[in-house]
């Protein structure tokens, strides 16, 4: 699934107000924390990430890691944090079509 222009800003607009719900820690991207963002993909759809690391290629091997593992699409990165999006069974967020 790819996300049209229109999709994203949508996304994008939705994801505004939210605060990160996963936080990396020192430990980087552990099977755990891809527990965590599968469970809260599952629940909440959109969701942002927090990836505290100075490196910046270290951050986007991390960012592309979190993608690649949970299937989901890539919304927006900016700074540390990413947005995210994968549809659930229930599909809570109505995406405008394309």
């Amino acid at each position: 699934m790819s996300l049209s222009n229109k999709q994203t800003q949508f996304l994008k607009a939705k994801a505004h107000d939210l605060k990160p719900v996963i936080l990396l820690g020192n430990n980087g991207l552990t099977e755990g924390v891809l527990a965590e963002i599968e469970t809260a993909l599952n629940f909440h759809e959109l969701i942002k990430i927090k990836v505290p690391t100075a490196d910046r290629e270290q951050k986007v091997l991390i960012m592309d890691a979190i993608v690649r593992e949970t299937k989901a699409e890539q919304v927006q990165a900016i700074g540390k944090i990413q947005v995210i999006f994968r549809p659930s069974k229930d599909k809570k967020i109505q995406l405008p079509r394309g």
